[in-house]
């Protein structure tokens, strides 16, 4: 049964992203018992967690054990630091000219791909007494960030001279997260072999190696070396459809809001800027607060869909910056305050970010991370089974 009406504690803007840290949980144990005995997990919490809130989510990551929290800025990773995480924190997508200062005062761990700031690091290092943490990324087939495999010797060679480097970790990063048959990735994990071989003998010593993430987690767990990094998997996603059976994975985001208007429009009318749909029949048109400002897609416009009473409602006209019209006309006892599922469940039905994904023509990372600022984050837990959910804060 579908609960209708206002909450009595819904005050102001009703549109809302509820995080269900009882959920991450869940699919973090999931991960854990997938991946090989001794291997650890880095959470990825770049982009705010995906859209999740990155200090949230990784406060209940480091609660759980989590070995290590990634981001892809350092901003990212001082953002955390600011919010009381002890957790260490590798900067994954390296750091810009003149970060060195504040990834060392921040005690962040940079990936290093460049000489330049390999370099700089070793200088700021060495001028405060300390040894700046890394790890070095070696591209295997990637073709983005990393080291090539045909100056790795080279880097490697320049790493040992500097003086100011502790080198704690050897990436690379998997390209294929559906491919038939495995080819490419297994040739990517051979090549990483060899550049960890490769690392051994210039006396480069190491304590992580990791390349998996998670659609390769998901594919092949056996190349997870000594630290995974899952990303869309903590958030309840697939990285693919054929990645579902295995995993058995729980949404945490719930996004959600409540009717606000509420109007008949007769036949023949047209609906939003442009016209683009026109009633054929009597209609009840709901209008929702939320839109293409809080990162429900343009694209949805006239092809997405939401829950209202437990049945599927239909994106009308177009999705506009602050608002969006559905067609309610089949609901049943519809009024304003009812409550409109944008991603989750209600009743026995569902939506997914990869069902809006496929929708609005992209991919359920950048619906998840789309989420926008201006829509609060409402932290649930699951404390039991049959326990209620317990709101924590809204942020």
């Amino acid at each position: 049964m579908v609960r209708k009406g206002k909450s009595e504690a819904a005050v102001g803007r009703p549109t809302v992203a509820e995080i269900d840290l009882g959920a991450l949980e869940h699919n973090y144990r999931r991960i854990e018992k997938r991946i090989p005995k001794g291997a650890r997990i880095l959470g990825v919490v770049k982009a705010d967690a995906y859209g999740h809130g990155a200090v949230r989510v990784s406060r209940k990551l480091e609660a759980l054990g989590v070995a290590y929290l990634g981001v892809a800025l350092a901003d990212e990773g001082i953002e955390l630091r600011q919010g009381g995480l002890k957790a260490p924190i590798l900067v994954l997508g390296g750091i810009f000219p003149g970060e060195s200062e504040k990834v060392l005062r921040f005690d962040l761990t940079p990936v290093v791909f460049q000489k330049e700031s390999l370099e700089e690091l070793s200088h700021v290092a060495t001028r405060r007494g300390q040894k700046a943490k890394v790890h070095l990324k070696v591209d295997t087939g990637m073709n983005r960030l990393g080291v090539s495999l045909n100056a790795w010797s080279d880097f490697l060679r320049r790493v040992k001279r500097c003086s100011g480097i502790e080198v704690e970790g050897i990436l690379s990063h998997f390209a294929m997260i559906d491919e038939e048959g495995g080819t490419y990735s297994h040739r990517q994990w051979k090549a990483f072999q060899e550049a960890l071989s490769l690392a051994r003998e210039k006396g480069v010593s190491y304590r992580y190696a990791h390349i998996a993430n998670s659609g390769n987690l998901a594919a092949f767990p056996s190349y997870s070396a000594d630290l995974v990094r899952p990303g869309i998997m903590l958030y309840g996603c697939y990285p693919s459809a054929v990645h579902e059976p295995c995993l058995r994975l729980k949404p945490v985001m719930t996004w959600k809001t409540r009717i606000h208007f509420l109007k008949s429009v007769p036949p023949g009318a047209r609906v939003s800027y442009g016209g683009t749909f026109v009633t054929e029949r009597e209609s009840r048109i709901a209008v929702l607060p939320v839109g293409y400002a809080d990162g429900f897609r343009w694209s949805l416009s006239n092809r997405g869909e939401v829950l209202v009473g437990g049945r599927r409602a239909s994106v009308v006209g177009r999705v506009c910056m602050d608002y969006t019209l559905v067609d309610v006309t089949d609901v049943p006892g519809v009024r304003v305050g009812d409550e409109v599922v944008l991603i989750g469940k209600q009743g026995r039905e569902r939506i997914r970010a990869e069902e809006v994904a496929e929708k609005a023509g992209t991919i359920p990372y950048e619906i998840l991370c789309a989420v926008g600022k201006r829509v609060p984050r409402v932290y649930l837990d699951i404390t039991g089974v049959d326990r209620p959910r317990e709101f924590l804060r809204k942020e």
